[in-house]
């Protein structure tokens, strides 16, 4: 019979195992005071706004909000269930302990998780019988014999769990009906199409087939390369054929080979980016197990994101073809306007690709490339901007040294910067002060362009906006919010008033101090203004009658509602000094009458108007009267 895990098996598992240990392995973080900071795995940016907060085993990020314990933060980022997040840290951490996860029941999934792990599903057992035909049968010796004559072994063959898609369209087609797969879920799949007629086929067929799975390690795709046969016309059939995007695969968040390389990258400090699953996996055959691909375009900002996750330094080893320079030259400009990382490439000679260059030149010689043999970014410009140019030609020359000086401004080490000059000056004859005023004059040129920018981007003014309960003054002598502060939703953030800010200033001293707790408890019909609030405090008195000490992150697995899960980790934040003062504690509580009155005050104000625009006089005189007495209490509080 299925049982929900006891609370003292959470809590166990909680106490042995560290946050920063689990949000490490998927965010690259970096410690700072006393907390570790990255990038937010849940929202696009460029500045780390995410932190973890070891003392408090908790994360939060100051971004889009989003915070919670550990089990909350496997929930939030591999999308599953609470009992499923609890028993992956007990895995992750190496947590003994005497109980049967089996027996523990899974929370209900939606049916969009359904659809999602019926997908997933079918593509695993499609794998399953690609890479049996190609392994197994007659009709993959052609494929199998390609594989091998390509240096693959069936070791790594396995690995990949790379199969074949025979010609005849009709393998998956039969197993399917067997297994009676509905129509519905078929044409979810992307695994087949559908004639006019009705009728199903295999959308791959006479091609080596590829599994492409997510950052999970689950199948969710594939790619499919065209075997060239004696008795099969191909020509007029793409090289690579790629699953269309479905619920379960969008390629623009998809880098192959991310759920295997992202632990040797974590290992390594980084991840190597190659352009196609065969140098993916002959890297993999040399002993580079840290390589990517993107999904045959352009490296996208979510995959950069991904990458970012697990490493602050990228090599790119595309390839050595004009095609292969110029696409490396591409992800350097994305890469190095939209992040941090640390870049360098391992540039292939003779136009080779890097399967081609291992089959050539060996394992070892390849791995002393990307070891060794690599350039910073800057000297694959420097001979990239030489391409195709006579620098004996003066105007040449001069068009050189310009594109030299803007790639120089963009370079951020001030001693890498001079060994480029250094280098520059003495190949062109060219004195180190002359490039260097260069620099200087394109610096304050693109100081100006970026505060031209800023002005026009700056936003309108909202001089006709006033927002509700404007006459409130701020307690504990804030300024008041400006304009702009104050504008609708979608162009700012509505400022916290002083109120929910008392709210949430008492509520982390009830938490930490049971002086503090007690005290409110005997103040005499309490209650916060905001239902959340309210909650938070009904919640917490109960637990802390059947744990008697508060431990924060425990606090949260006990905690059930998503929205006070967020309100409690923004609470939690809150930097305090050790212990509160009976003066702070009594101005929390009158920041809180005042607030209430303040807000029954404004109510009435518009009741007022409403009655007057009707002609109730007699309703319009008792509210004033009611205004006013408010007024009196407001005086005195």
């Amino acid at each position: 019979m299925s049982q929900r895990i006891p609370q003292e098996v959470i809590e166990e598992i909680r106490r042995q195992s560290n946050i920063v240990d689990v949000v490490g392995q998927y965010v690259q973080l970096k410690k700072s005071g006393k907390n570790y900071f990255g990038l937010c795995p849940f929202h696009e940016e460029r500045s780390p706004s995410f932190s973890v907060a070891e003392d408090k085993q908790m994360y939060h990020c100051f971004g889009c909000g989003k915070g919670g314990n550990v089990f909350k933060f496997l929930q939030e980022v591999d999308g599953l269930s609470f009992p499923e997040s609890v028993k992956k840290v007990a895995d992750m951490e190496g947590v003994q302990l005497n109980y049967d996860f089996a027996s523990t029941a899974s929370a209900e999934p939606s049916e969009h998780q359904r659809q999602q792990n019926e997908l997933i599903k079918l593509h695993e057992k499609a794998a399953e019988i690609f890479h049996h035909v190609l392994l197994n049968t007659q009709a993959g010796e052609q494929a199998l014999s390609y594989l091998k004559g390509r240096g693959l072994t069936e070791e790594i063959i396995a690995e990949f769990q790379i199969g074949f898609a025979p010609r005849e369209r009709i393998l998956l087609k039969k197993i399917f009906e067997n297994e009676e797969v509905s129509d519905e879920l078929l044409d979810a799949s992307g695994l087949m199409t559908q004639r006019d007629n009705g009728e199903w086929l295999d959308r791959f067929y006479q091609r080596i087939m590829f599994p492409i799975r997510n950052a999970q390690g689950k199948i969710i795709a594939f790619s499919g390369r065209i075997l060239q046969t004696e008795n099969f016309d191909s020509d007029k059939m793409p090289k690579y054929l790629n699953s269309p995007e479905t619920l379960i695969f969008n390629k623009r968040q998809t880098l192959f080979n991310y759920d295997q390389a992202k632990n040797e990258a974590r290992k390594e400090q980084e991840l190597t980016l190659f352009e196609g699953f065969m140098d993916v996996i002959a890297a993999w055959t040399a002993g580079v197990k840290n390589g990517v691909a993107s999904m045959g375009t352009s490296l996208t900002n979510e995959q950069i994101k991904m990458i970012q996750r697990v490493s602050n330094k990228l090599l790119l080893c595309y390839d050595g073809d004009s095609a292969g320079i110029e696409a490396t030259k591409r992800a350097l400009d994305l890469l190095s306007s939209e992040t941090t990382l640390e870049l360098s490439v391992a540039r292939l000679p003779d136009g080779l690709d890097p399967d081609d260059y291992i089959g050539k030149y060996g394992a070892e010689e390849f791995v002393r490339l990307t070891k060794s043999g690599r350039e910073t970014e800057f000297t694959f410009k420097m001979s990239y901007f030489k391409r195709g140019k006579n620098l004996k030609n003066e105007q040449e020359r001069f068009g050189y040294l310009q594109e030299m000086v803007k790639e120089l401004v963009k370079v951020p080490s001030v001693i890498e910067r001079e060994v480029y000059i250094n280098q520059i000056a003495e190949e062109f004859d060219i004195s180190v002060e002359a490039i260097t005023e260069e620099i200087r004059g394109a610096q304050q040129d693109g100081h100006r362009e970026k505060r031209e920018n800023r002005q026009k981007r700056q936003a309108p003014e909202f001089n006709h906006y006033e927002p509700p309960m404007d006459d409130l003054e701020p307690y504990y002598d804030e300024p008041m919010p400006t304009v702009e502060q104050r504008a609708p939703k979608e162009y700012q953030v509505k400022p916290m008033t002083y109120g929910e800010k008392a709210e949430q200033m008492l509520l982390f001293r009830i938490m930490h101090e049971r002086a503090v707790q007690a005290k409110i408890n005997q103040v005499s019909e309490f209650a916060f203004i905001h239902d959340e609030y309210q909650e938070l405090y009904s919640h917490f008195n109960d637990y802390m009658l059947t744990q008697g000490s508060f431990v924060e992150a425990d606090f949260l697995s006990y905690l059930q509602e998503d929205y006070l899960k967020e309100k409690f980790v923004t609470i939690s934040y809150i930097e305090m000094s050790e212990e509160s003062s009976v003066k702070e504690i009594d101005d929390y509580l009158l920041a809180l009458k005042r607030y209430r009155l303040e807000s029954v005050k404004q109510q009435k104000i518009i009741a007022q108007k409403e009655a007057s625009r009707t002609g109730n006089k007699q309703l319009e005189q008792e509210l004033t009267v009611e205004i006013i007495n408010i007024q009196r209490q407001l005086k005195s509080v």
